[in-house]
Order: structure tokens, then C-alpha cells, then sequence
């Protein structure tokens, strides 16, 4: 029997709206609305977006013993973590890393908020939660007292993202200025469970808890915000109002794939997966030394990952029109001259970016960085190969599907100027 896909609490609003709906991590979740995907992709770049992700699971870590087991299941060194100084992860602030198993193949990425003293969430991908939940339990074993609870289906999580976000947010929250007061990227205020989760009460205007996370997916400045279930479409439809001056678009999954993969960002079990994490374009979520050839902990998976420097490499790259391919296991990458180099494991279109003579360029890009006054992107192709060695950033290969060939350039970055770090301040000033 075929199961049957979950919703999340918007899926009412999605269909009703004219939502393009398919399959994704067992959910049916809007890839487009009738703006299409190419507005969407560029709304979070040039004022903002809404995206749906409440099929995201997230686990509650509670305990004396769950730093620990953190330390021992996830990559990140807690304690040497936080900013250029790597210092401590402390209440209030989160990292992305990912959880390997002992051949250091990844179970899934996720991004750990420590809320208080002994208590954490673990924010994992949609139909991970139960999974993940059962590794950390099984870890839990070897030093018990960690309480773990899957919430998935109980929280609804929003997405807003883009250059306007903080002003639409502002709009809506109780004491913005005291929510916004400080909260660097990768900082966090709030909880959607007051129940179980400590920390200062952060509230809509109508009073409902809320966990404002300067995160996301997109690459650009942004939020993330958590909810228990019930206030998700309430907040949906606040945030939709409050942005309408700004042109506040919902945005479905086909965008948030281009966008995530214009900013170098992976999609767990597609562009990391079953082989060791290791020669990728994201081995900052490894907790390296100084010397950057060991690690600062022991954790699950780290001698297989010292021992895989040899593996094939994960490399960036961007075409030079908006012609893409199907990835996978049909479609290969090959030299000039056609000897074979590896796979494809994403290709999509960043709407937002074109070649300037050889340079890349985004519709984001200062005039004084070299973007025309009258620069309007075609869209590059972009994504990620898998090869069976190293090439440098410039080199360039093909990518074929059998019925279209591409030639397309590596890269160590594919859309520049995002403003994913920007100064919130400075956001709300613009």
C-alpha cells in the first residue's frame, strides 16, 4: 500500500491559492504559486518571501546528559563554535553541522539551538524526526539521563525571507526593538512551548509565543519561525498582510531549491549522503584544529572522515545561460574532450545572477561592484557535481543527460553579494 502524504497546516491555504502541489519527504508542500517559480525565486533577493517548512521535524533535547550526547552524535564542537573566536554555544545562539554514522556517511544536517542550561532543540529534515530520534536514543544509552521528543506534525514552522523581512516582522511582533535588540545571524529568541522550553517570552501581537531564528535557506537575510501548530496559518496570513507593501510573495519549493542552490547550500540526501562527508564545499560544519588537519572532539564518523581525503570531491558550479539538466544517476559530467569525470547531483536556475563579461553577477550586486544600471539576468545554471578528482575554481566541463549537453564553470561561490549575514540593523534602516 502507498502511504499517504502528511500536510502541514497551511496545505488548505497552498490549494486554495492555486499551489502547484506535489510530493516532498513524504509531505504534499507547494512547489509554485501562480506568480511562478521565477518571481519567487527572486522575491527573497530584491524585498521578500513566505515559505512554508512546516514539514521540517524538530526534536526538544532535555537534560544534563544532552550536551554530551550532542558532542558525541553531532559534528560541531559545542564548546568551540560561536563566531571567529569559536567560543562556546551558549542559550540563545545555534549551529549548523551534521550527523554521520561510524563510516562518517551522513544521517542528516540540522541546525542545534541551545534554549537553556540543559535544554535544546535539534531542527532535522522533513521524515527525519523519527529516525534521528532513534539514533540519538540508541546513543543515549551509553550514558543515559538526555529526554528526547520528536515534535514533528506539533510545531508549524514559516520561513521569511529577504532584504524587507525585518520590517515586516516589526510589524507584527510585541517590543520588536527588543526582540531585534542584538540578534546576530545565528541567534535565536523565544520559544513556541513555554511549557518545556525556558527563555524569555518573545509574542505576536496577539499574544502568541513565537521563536524568532535568524536563519534559513535561501541565502539571504532572513528569519525562521516556529509556532506551536495551531498558530500556524494565523501566522501565515499576519505575515502575508503586514508584507503586502512591500510585495510579500508565498514561495513554493521549486524557488527555495534555486535559491538554496545560488547560495552553495546542500540538500541532505542529495548533495551530501551516503559516502563520507568529506572534500565538499562544507567541511566548516566540521570541528577542525588550528592546524585544520584533526578535530578539536571525538564524534561519530570523524576517523572515517580523516580517512576519505581521497574519496571523490563535491565541487559548486555555474553555466553560462539558464539551460539546465535533470540530476542524477542518467546524467554525467565529462572534460571537453569528453572523458568521463563524474555525476550530477543538483542542477537548477538561479533567476537572480548572469556573466558580466566573465564575472558572475547578481540583480543584489552594487553598481560599484559591477552590476549595469540596466542589468536584467537571464539566469545561470547552477548546482553541484560529484568527480572522481579535484578540479580548480575556472575549469570547465559538460554536463550531459543523454539528450542536452551543458558546458558550465567550476566555482567557489555561484550567486555573490547575499545578505544571509547582513546587520539587522542596518536591514531595518534600508
Amino acid at each position: 500500500m502507498t502511504t499517504p502524504l502528511k500536510t502541514t497546516p497551511l496545505h488548505a491555504w497552498h490549494v486554495g491559492r492555486g499551489a502547484k502541489m506535489a510530493a516532498f519527504g513524504g509531505y504534499e508542500m507547494p512547489l509554485w504559486y501562480p506568480a511562478g517559480a521565477k518571481a519567487e525565486h527572486l522575491a527573497p533577493i530584491t524585498a521578500a518571501g513566505l515559505f512554508d517548512t512546516s514539514h521540517m521535524a524538530v526534536l526538544s533535547l532535555r537534560g544534563p546528559a544532552v550536551r554530551p550526547l550532542l558532542q558525541r552524535c553531532f559534528s560541531k564542537d559545542l564548546e568551540r563554535c560561536i563566531g571567529v573566536g569559536k567560543t562556546l554555544l551558549t542559550p540563545g545562539r545555534c549551529v549548523y553541522g551534521v550527523l554521520l554514522d561510524h563510516d562518517g556517511q551522513v544521517l542528516d544536517d540540522a541546525i542545534v539551538y541551545q534554549c537553556g542550561a540543559h535544554d535544546y532543540l535539534l531542527v532535522v529534515n522533513a521524515a527525519m524526526g523519527e529516525p534521528i530520534a532513534a539514533h540519538l536514543q540508541q546513543q543515549n544509552k551509553k550514558n543515559p539521563g538526555a529526554l528526547i521528543d520528536d515534535h514533528t506534525d506539533a510545531i508549524g514552522k514559516i520561513d521569511l525571507q529577504g532584504p524587507a523581512a525585518a520590517k515586516i516582522l516589526a510589524r507584527i511582533l510585541r517590543d520588536p526593538d527588543q526582540v531585534f535588540d542584538k540578534m546576530v545571524y545565528f541567534s535565536f529568541k523565544g520559544t513556541f512551548a513555554p511549557q518545556f522550553l525556558p527563555g524569555a517570552p518573545v509574542t505576536l501581537l496577539d499574544g502568541t509565543p513565537v521563536l524568532v531564528s535568524r536563519t534559513g535557506y535561501t541565502g539571504e537575510f532572513g528569519f525562521e519561525l516556529f509556532v506551536d501548530h495551531k498558530d500556524t496559518v494565523r501566522l501565515w496570513r499576519m505575515l502575508l498582510e503586514a508584507g503586502a507593501p512591500e510585495g510579500l510573495l508565498p514561495c513554493g519549493l521549486a524557488a527555495r531549491d534555486s535559491l538554496r542552490a545560488g547560495a552553495g547550500l546542500p540538500l541532505s540526501h542529495q548533495d551530501i549522503g551516503p559516502w563520507p562527508f568529506a572534500r565538499n564545499p562544507w567541511l566548516f560544519a566540521l570541528p577542525w584544529d588550528e592546524d585544520g588537519k584533526g578535530f578539536t572532539k571525538e564524534f561519530i564518523g570523524n576517523r572515517a572522515v580523516l580517512a576519505a581525503r581521497s574519496t571523490p570531491c563535491t565541487l559548486a558550479f555555474a553555466g553560462f545561460d539558464p539551460r539546465k539538466i535533470a540530476a542524477g544517476a542518467a546524467s554525467q559530467v565529462t572534460a571537453l574532450d569528453s572523458t568521463p569525470l563524474g555525476g550530477v547531483l543538483t542542477c537548477t536556475t538561479d533567476m537572480a545572477i548572469d556573466r558580466v563579461g566573465s564575472v558572475v553577477v547578481s540583480i543584489a550586486t552594487p553598481v560599484a561592484g559591477g552590476r549595469p544600471e540596466s542589468f536584467t539576468p537571464r539566469g545561470l545554471c547552477c548546482g553541484f557535481v560529484r568527480l572522481d578528482t579535484p578540479l580548480p575554481p575556472g575549469a570547465e566541463v559538460l554536463l550531459t543527460d543523454g539528450k542536452r549537453t551543458l558546458k558550465v564553470e567550476i566555482r567557489d561561490q555561484i550567486r555573490p553579494d547575499r545578505s544571509a549575514r547582513a546587520p539587522l540593523a542596518a536591514m531595518l534602516a534600508a
